[in-house]
């Protein structure tokens, strides 16, 4: 990794803002390969250099991945003044990291949602070009059947035009059913399966790839992803 400035190195870890971490610097609390460093400007490699806090080491890491249990009422956004965010959630130290959330659920959809500050990652997750199955729980008003399987199976054309790819709908029960799809287009779950007279009243997403929401995590709860998670995302395990 190319030099960077030591208090954007340490900005970029969440520790304070940048206005906060001059002052920590220049009050002698930093060390870089066990030398004093009171210059903010000072640059450095955290990937070769040792970057010490009050004699405490930091693990830099460029890019971080979280998942989330997103829960209902909340928008997939950086900011907005009227709604509250998913980065309303989580703690002012992830905030400080610039992160995003990769692709949208709709304010009154729940469940796993990743937030990064990794644009190429998001981009291959999003992307129909990568094949990244999405699996989402639907309970809907209605009963679908074998007719609505095989359309979901063919794609479907939407009366406003949308082209929707070949998608997978399995049934659960009368009004419940799993819908994997490799795109995100707006409100394309719920579109689907209102274009079969079966509008959605609960919609929760369960996996990316072969990451799964893990099953103890309550709405708004939140963690890093390991790079097994990572491996897990672009896996061909659970799909079909």
């Amino acid at each position: 990794m190319a030099t960077n400035r030591l208090d954007k190195v340490l900005a970029d870890l969440g520790i304070a803002t940048r206005r906060e971490l001059k002052q920590i610097i220049r009050s002698g609390r930093v060390s870089v390969d066990g030398s004093l460093v009171t210059v903010p400007e000072t640059k450095v490699d955290p990937k070769q250099n040792k970057i010490e806090l009050d004699g405490k080491p930091l693990n830099y890491n460029e890019y971080i991945y979280i998942m989330m249990y997103k829960p209902a009422g909340v928008i997939s956004a950086t900011d907005d003044r009227k709604q509250k965010t998913v980065l309303d959630l989580i703690s002012p130290e992830y905030r400080r990291m610039n992160l995003f959330p990769v692709g949208r659920l709709d304010k009154d959809t729940t469940g796993l949602l990743i937030l990064t500050n990794d644009g190429d990652f998001a981009h291959k997750v999003i992307s129909p070009k990568y094949e990244i199955k999405k699996i989402y729980y639907a309970k809907v008003d209605g009963k679908p059947n074998l007719s609505d399987v095989e359309a979901f199976k063919n794609g479907l054309t939407l009366k406003d035009g949308l082209s929707c790819l070949p998608a997978r709908l399995e049934l659960l029960g009368d009004n419940e059913c799993l819908v994997t799809v490799m795109e995100g287009k707006y409100h394309q779950v719920k579109r689907m399966l209102a274009s079969r007279g079966t509008p959605v009243i609960e919609l929760k997403r369960l996996s990316v790839g072969s990451l799964e929401l893990d099953k103890d995590m309550k709405p708004g709860d939140y963690r890093e992803l390991s790079k097994e998670d990572l491996c897990r995302v672009f896996s061909s395990k659970n799909q079909q």
